[in-house]
């Protein structure tokens, strides 16, 4: 009871339960008369809270900045220190969820590309059926606008169906500049080699276990986990894929995106009209691709994948 509102309640119940006087009741208590007689005029923003309340509830991983940024677009206009001091009054919070420990290292700056449609990162993430069968996703990411490009999900995903896939975005999206992926033996293999070859497409290979180096898409697909994934049971796969394309569908155009200004991914990419390819795309590949032999006759010859391109020595100058 140390604050003026508690004090204030306990003067309150002196009065009323002992029927002291204001007087003697707010000597009790140690507050000041004119405090205990103060009116806030405050407004009780109930418009606000209730809002706030609904849509921490529909978006139960937003915090509250996030949440601020929906609110801005209904026409409520509180600053940071007011939200968060709403946010704290209802209750409401992110529930964090624990997670496995992880190995710290420097980590190399990436490059940034400037236009939307340069440069595509792509990952695949796993869930399960509530059955307990397993399926993977397919994420492919423009790593200008953050926008979702695809999520295909499938219990089985093999070379040929990446670059089926992969042919069908460039048909809808254009052909990006670079591609950057892991080293997974989808990626790795040949039917990639050669669509990598044939559409003239660079395809960049991080170094094997540092996926910090593929961020763009390390961070969508945390996004992906924590907002989708972990929130919704699948009772099938055309239920997974439904629910996917509802979730695409609102991450492109409706959730605010905290690196974009609290804009959506595809207010970045309508704002910004694609550019002329790079002056210079440098990387250091082996000499026998160099000499004019393609990536995918070099791997026949015996070369390794993963050193056809340097992670820490590549570098994009858009």
């Amino acid at each position: 009871m140390v604050t003026p509102v508690a004090k204030r309640q306990a003067v309150l119940h002196l009065k009323k339960g002992l029927e002291l006087s204001e007087r003697r009741a707010c000597a009790l208590v140690g507050l000041a008369r004119r405090v205990a007689r103060y009116v806030s005029t405050r407004a009780d923003d109930a418009a606000l809270r209730q809002r706030l309340r609904d849509l921490a509830s529909q978006r139960r991983r937003f915090g509250y900045r996030r949440l601020g940024y929906l609110l801005a677009r209904e026409g409520f206009s509180p600053n940071h220190k007011k939200l968060f001091r709403l946010y704290k009054e209802e209750g409401l919070k992110v529930r964090h969820r624990g997670g496995r420990k992880r190995a710290l290292g420097t980590r190399s700056p990436m490059t940034i590309p400037q236009e939307p449609g340069q440069r595509w990162s792509l990952d695949f993430v796993s869930d399960a059926l509530i059955c307990g069968r397993r399926f993977r996703i397919l994420a492919v990411i423009d790593d200008f606008s953050r926008k979702n490009l695809a999520l295909v999900a499938d219990t089985s995903l093999s070379d040929g169906r990446v670059a089926r896939e992969l042919t069908a975005l460039v048909e809808r999206y254009g052909k990006p500049l670079m591609i950057v992926s892991d080293n997974g033996t989808e990626f790795t293999s040949h039917a990639i080699l050669k669509w990598a070859d044939k559409m003239k497409i660079e395809w960049h290979y991080i170094a094997p276990g540092k996926p910090q180096q593929n961020g763009f898409v390390e961070s969508f697909n945390g996004q992906l986990r924590d907002e989708c994934l972990n929130e919704t049971l699948f009772t099938s796969l055309s239920h997974a894929r439904q629910v996917l394309a509802d979730w695409r569908e609102d991450y492109n155009t409706v959730r605010p995106h905290s690196q974009l200004d609290g804009r959506t991914p595809d207010q970045v990419a309508r704002q910004v009209s694609r550019g002329m390819p790079p002056r210079h795309l440098s990387s250091h590949q082996p000499q026998a691709i160099k000499n004019g032999n393609s990536p995918f006759e070099w791997i026949q010859k015996g070369g390794h994948v993963t050193s056809a391109t340097s992670h820490k020595n590549t570098e994009l100058s858009f």
